[in-house]
């Protein structure tokens, strides 16, 4: 087995627990599989020699593609993130939350 099928093998242990991941944070499937699949290109394309928990690496990358695709989604998900962060702040701020 070479260094890249082993990598794979690893990475396939872990997808689980990453689309859980994307999936609690997305709340979809679809885009769930799409940022667990960006974490594979992002690890295919860097050293992994230098990666110390791979299992952390992955899943912080997983998070972090899952809070760029929420950015970007239409309406409010800036306010949706930020009432997951902290709603007693967001509870602070004068915020009409759209469809409401």
């Amino acid at each position: 087995m070479n260094d890249r099928d082993f990598l794979a093998a690893r990475f396939e242990e872990s997808r689980p627990h990453l689309r859980a991941v994307a999936y609690r944070m997305l709340g979809s499937g679809t885009e769930a599989d799409d940022a667990v699949q960006e974490a594979w290109l992002r690890l295919s394309r860097s050293d992994a020699s230098t990666i110390d928990n791979l299992g952390g690496w992955l899943t912080t990358v997983v998070s972090r593609t899952c809070l760029a695709f929420a950015f970007t989604i239409e309406g409010g998900a800036i306010i949706a993130i930020a009432l997951i962060a902290d709603p007693l702040r967001l509870a602070a701020l004068d915020v009409t939350i759209l469809g409401e």
